[in-house]
């Protein structure tokens, strides 16, 4: 007999983002994230410069994902297979990212190393900033974070966030936010750059759980001219 077992689904990439690709992404400026009256989270935060590149500008920034229960071994090499893998896709689907005049693959690529440099440094350095930790349950008392971001997660790994965890995952990170702060969420479709089918029974769930939601339009990121679409959320009988 043939074994049906399906296989197991891919773990999310341990990508190595800058703080100009975060800003870029979730429509934030440097002065904005100075500003914030509280700490952010970033989840996952995978290899990131974010946590080490917001401190100059006096902000506190908490990392969580899984694989920080990891050995820093594994996960440089986890994070080098992910650079490995955006420099194919950037070749093999032109279609999914910028124009090359406008972003070089190179250029964009080595910022990705710069960015694992320091994510490497100041883990190392700054241990208790980075929790191990996964997504639908956070150990982080309510209303924490001042401003909360989830980029290439939710929407980006259909096999492993099916309706429910999806669900239960967003209202956490809601959780987890200040009453008058807000989740941004990123990108809106999958690896394959297809939107997701579930938008709008996600933010239907969402209200019925008194989360208000909406889908933020932001400026283009690169001179293309290719907007952001970004989910926000927040509580809905918060003041704003």
């Amino acid at each position: 007999m043939a074994d049906r077992t399906a296989p197991a689904p891919v773990p999310p990439l341990v990508t190595s983002r800058s703080l100009d690709e975060y800003c870029g992404l979730f429509g934030l400026t440097r002065a904005g994230i100075a500003a914030l009256p509280g700490p952010l989270l970033d989840c996952p935060g995978g290899a990131a410069a974010l946590v080490a590149e917001a401190r100059p500008l006096g902000c506190r920034v908490v990392a969580t994902d899984p694989v920080y229960a990891r050995p820093a071994d594994e996960i440089a090499a986890r994070a080098l297979a992910a650079r490995a893998a955006m420099a194919a896709a950037m070749v093999d689907r032109p279609d999914l990212y910028p124009a090359r005049r406008y972003r070089r693959p190179e250029h964009y690529l080595r910022g990705w190393d710069r960015a694992h440099r320091l994510f490497a440094a100041d883990r190392a350095a700054h241990p208790g900033q980075y929790v191990a930790a996964a997504l639908p349950r956070l150990p982080f008392a309510d209303g924490v974070f001042a401003l909360t971001l989830s980029g290439y997660l939710l929407f980006a790994y259909p096999e492993l966030f099916g309706p429910q965890r999806q669900l239960a995952a967003l209202a956490e990170l809601v959780r987890v936010t200040a009453p008058d702060g807000e989740v941004r969420i990123h990108p809106l479709y999958d690896g394959e750059g297809r939107r997701t089918t579930r938008l709008d029974a996600v933010r239907r769930a969402l209200g019925e759980r008194r989360i208000a939601s909406e889908v933020r339009v932001l400026p283009p990121a690169d001179r293309d001219g290719r907007a952001q679409r970004v989910l926000v959320l927040h509580r809905a009988d918060a003041p704003r």
